[in-house]
């Protein structure tokens, strides 16, 4: 199967300092692959430079047969990338309703089933569709910051850190949703907590110190607690 996005010998950088320093990764359409490492490694950054928020130094990104190097963040998501960032990425004066409405494309021509299908997974929303973003929870917030992703018909989506800060039943919550919603979407996913990535994904890669040091499937590294030691001080 062909690959939806390649990521090879990636290296970025913010500022003076290198960030990553030889990423390699690949996800097939339909795929669900979560970005381990420690803190600091770099699983964020290579998020913000797929999406052109970070520059690239040297190596590839190509979705599909295009590349994205050196491209605007907002014609990278023209292309088909949603992107959810760890910081909830949502109006905060604006409504669900509307914050839901501005994220379609003009692309998009099935805009208004799609976010009936969002509120279909994340009830919650329909429920406060009316509020301002700035009144919800954290876990809202988070969810709706993810259903703004889902309202396009995206080739991929990246997710950055969705359980950060939020309660452990509020993860256990977000965790139905995004295997749910993995049946239909292909998925990057950036996550610390080892059980929802585990969860929602079926390949791995590990990121330490810039660079990808190993990869394979989720039900392997599971069984491998001194892997999970190594590089996830786990």
């Amino acid at each position: 199967m062909a690959s939806i996005l390649k990521v090879e010998n990636l290296n970025s950088y913010i500022g003076q300092y290198t960030i990553l320093q030889g990423v390699d990764i690949e996800v097939k359409k339909g795929e669900a692959i979560a970005i381990l490492g420690r803190n600091g490694a770099g699983k964020s950054t290579l998020l913000k430079t797929i999406m052109g928020l970070v520059n690239t130094r040297s190596g590839s990104i190509l979705l599909g047969e295009d590349s994205l190097v050196g491209i605007p963040t907002y014609d990278i998501a023209n292309k088909g990338i949603g992107y959810v960032p760890e910081d909830y990425g949502v109006f905060d004066y604006l409504t669900i309703a509307e914050n839901l409405k501005l994220a379609i494309r003009n692309d998009t021509k099935d805009g208004d089933d799609r976010i009936a299908k969002v509120y279909d997974i994340f009830p919650d929303l329909r429920k406060a569709s009316e509020r301002m973003a700035r009144t919800l929870s954290g876990g809202q917030r988070q969810m709706l910051s993810i259903s703004r992703a889902l309202v396009n018909d995206n080739k991929i989506i990246l997710i950055d850190e969705p359980s950060k800060g939020l309660a452990p039943v509020v993860i256990e919550t977000l965790a139905v949703a995004l295997k749910e919603i993995s049946k239909e979407s292909t998925i990057l996913l950036v996550e610390q907590n080892f059980s929802l990535a585990c969860a929602i994904a079926s390949r791995y890669y590990i990121i330490n110190e810039g660079r990808t040091v190993v990869n394979g499937k989720i039900e392997d590294l599971i069984q491998d607690t001194q892997l999970q030691a190594t590089h996830l001080g786990i």
